[in-house]
C-alpha cells in the first residue's frame, strides 16, 4: 500500500530504513519535524530521518505544524493508505488522522497502558522494570490511547541505559510496525482496546531530571542515572562546577551523604543507603574521561561534597 513515513529522531531509522528496503509498501514521502540549530556549531541541521530519505531521494516535508492547511493539503494529494509513525514529536490534528483509510500507525517504545508520553524507555528504567517492549497502535485524539495491533517485548539489563535499550526497541520494533502494516493490508490484523488497568505515564525528560539526588538510596540513584544517560544526562555539582555523570557502579560501603572520597580504587560518593563509585565524569568544556584522572587534576579540597 501507499505510506507516508512520519519521524524525526535516530530511534526511528531502523523503521524507515525497513520501509525503504523492503519494497513490500509504496514510501511516497516522508514527514520530520524541520531542520533545527544543532551541535556546539549551532549549525541548521537536517533531522537523521530527513537525512536518509534524502539519500533516498524521497519527497520530505517539514511542517511547523500538522494543522498547516498546505501541508494537509498535501498530504490529502499523496492519499496515502496508511501513515506509519516512531517518534515524529509533534500532535496530528483529526483533519490529519483522517486522510488515509488505516489511518496513523504510531510505533511506542513500551508496553501499552504502561507509560503513555513522551519518554517510555526512561521512565521504565528509572522505575526498575525488569521489562518494557514495543507496541503498535492507532492513534487517536488521547494520549497514546489507541487501540494496539501488536507487541514485542525485552528484557531491562541491570546495565542498560536508555540509549542502549532504545537502540535494540528501536531495531525490533521496526520488524515490529512493517508486520503491522502487512497484516493490516492483507486484512489479518485486528486491533485490541487498550486495558484501563495498569496505566502509567512518562512526560517528557528535562535537564533538571538529570540532577543526581544524593540523598537517595543507591539503587535509585543508579537508575536515574541510567535513565538519562545519554540524554539530557545525570549531572551533579562540585565546588559550584557541574560535573556530568557516565553509569555508577553500586558498592557495599557506607559513606557519609554526599561526601567524596578518592582513592587508588576510585571515585567515591555517599548516598542515603550505600555508596557509589564513579565511572566516566564529564567536566565542563571537556571529553567524558575516567572519573579517577577527573578528580586527580580537579584537587579536590578537603571534606568536598557534592550538590
Amino acid at each position: 500500500m501507499r505510506i507516508v513515513f512520519a519521524g524525526t529522531p535516530e530511534p526511528a531509522v531502523p523503521s524507515l530504513r525497513r520501509f525503504l528496503e523492503s519494497g513490500r509498501h509504496e514510501l511516497v514521502a516522508v514527514v520530520t519535524r524541520p531542520d533545527a540549530v544543532a551541535g556546539r556549531g549551532r549549525k541548521v541541521t537536517r533531522s537523521p530521518v530527513g537525512r536518509l530519505a534524502d539519500e533516498y531521494g524521497i519527497p520530505v516535508f517539514t511542517p511547523r505544524r500538522p494543522s498547516e492547511p498546505e501541508f494537509i493539503a498535501q498530504l490529502t494529494e499523496l492519499a496515502p493508505d496508511c501513515c506509519p509513525v516512531v517518534a515524529y514529536g509533534a500532535l496530528l490534528p483529526q483533519q490529519v488522522l483522517d486522510v488515509p483509510r488505516f489511518g496513523w500507525i504510531n510505533l511506542h517504545f513500551s508496553l501499552l497502558p504502561a507509560w503513555r508520553g513522551a519518554a517510555p524507555v526512561q521512565a521504565a528504567i528509572d522505575a526498575g522494570d525488569e521489562i518494557t517492549g514495543a507496541s503498535t497502535f492507532q492513534i487517536e485524539a488521547g494520549l497514546d490511547t489507541g487501540p494496539v495491533f501488536g507487541m514485542v517485548t525485552e528484557k531491562i539489563s541491570v546495565t542498560d541505559t536508555a540509549g542502549t535499550l532504545l537502540e535494540r526497541l528501536a531495531d525490533s520494533g521496526a520488524r515490529l510496525l512493517e508486520a503491522t502494516l502487512d497484516g493490516l493490508e492483507d486484512g489479518s490484523l485486528q486491533s485490541v482496546p487498550q486495558s484501563n488497568d495498569g496505566v502509567s505515564y512518562a512526560p517528557k525528560v528535562g535537564v533538571e531530571a538529570g540532577h543526581v539526588r544524593w540523598d537517595q538510596p543507591a539503587l535509585a540513584i543508579g537508575r536515574r542515572i541510567r535513565a538519562v544517560t545519554p540524554a539530557p544526562g545525570a549531572w551533579t555539582e562540585v565546588d559550584g562546577t557541574r560535573l556530568k555523570l557516565g553509569p555508577v557502579e553500586l558498592v557495599e560501603e557506607v559513606l557519609p551523604e554526599r561526601a567524596i572520597e578518592v582513592r587508588k580504587t576510585g571515585v567515591f560518593i555517599g548516598t542515603a543507603t550505600t555508596a557509589v563509585r564513579l565511572d566516566q565524569v564529564q567536566p565542563p568544556g571537556k571529553r567524558m574521561m575516567a572519573a579517577l584522572d577527573w578528580a586527580r587534576g580537579a584537587r579536590l579540597r578537603p571534606g568536598a561534597v557534592v550538590e
